[in-house]
């Protein structure tokens, strides 16, 4: 459950870190903040993959998904 719930925050922030990227390059700012919290989303989903190797498969993202919901909700 660690390692799914690393990877999970790690995707999560990715996926929110990016458009934040692309509204400061628009904007005509640097995306400091943005960038800082896309290299920490790298360094989890990193470390979750280091954790335990070859448990993690493209198709085995959105089952790790379910899992940390149904910890969430249980």
């Amino acid at each position: 459950m660690k390692t799914d719930l690393l990877l999970v925050i790690g995707i999560v922030l990715t996926i929110f870190s990016i458009p934040s990227i692309i509204s400061a390059f628009s904007d005509g700012r640097a995306p400091r903040v943005a960038a800082v919290v896309l290299i920490a989303a790298g360094c989890l989903v990193v470390y979750a993959i280091q954790l335990h190797p070859g448990e993690f498969r493209l198709e085995d993202i959105p089952h790790a998904f379910i899992r940390v919901i149904a910890g969430i909700i249980r």
